[in-house]
């Protein structure tokens, strides 16, 4: 995918980096699985297309995500936090480090076929599960460096937290 206008390479500012602690708190963690996506949506459609609601306020790296859903085989959208990786990106199923993981999961686990938005550009990907250990400890560690929340998130889960990465289909 080029360099589109919300790249996901943009790092946060000062103000943003500062406000990341926030989704780590109790009530947030229970606050916002139940409604950032409607947030992140809405400043998405307001922006026409170039930030959601977690861009802005975090500056953490945000795609919309189209997969299918597992049981109904529509489509289904939810913007998420992207780790660019060349052309490759990493996705962290932590679903704000609740025990059960995000529904994106189990859709993309029963069709690996995903497209990505990002502004105004949009492109197929297929996702593969990550499970060799010494590329999900690497993929974890750069996540990790864009996010700090993810390290809180796998200790309250008390799961292993799936990790994906999707490549340009061809």
């Amino acid at each position: 995918m080029t360099e589109p206008e919300n790249s996901l390479n943009r790092r946060p500012n000062p103000l943003q980096r500062s406000l990341q602690w926030i989704p780590l708190t109790p009530p947030m963690r229970w606050l916002l699985p139940r409604s950032l996506h409607l947030l992140d949506r809405a400043a998405y459609r307001l922006t026409n297309g170039r930030h959601t609601f977690t861009s802005l306020t975090a500056g953490v790296p945000v795609l919309l995500l189209t997969t299918l859903g597992a049981k109904s085989g529509m489509p289904r959208t939810v913007p998420l936090v992207g780790i660019p990786q060349g052309e490759n990106i990493i996705l962290i199923a932590s679903n704000f480090g609740q025990a059960q993981a995000p529904g994106w999961f189990y859709n993309l686990r029963a069709n690996p076929r995903a497209q990505v938005s990002l502004g105004k550009t949009s492109q197929a990907y297929l996702a593969r599960l990550v499970t060799d250990p010494a590329e999900y400890a690497a993929n974890w560690q750069k996540a990790a460096s864009v996010y700090k929340g993810y390290n809180l998130y796998k200790t309250l889960a008390g799961r292993e937290i799936p990790m994906f990465v999707l490549e340009p289909e061809q």
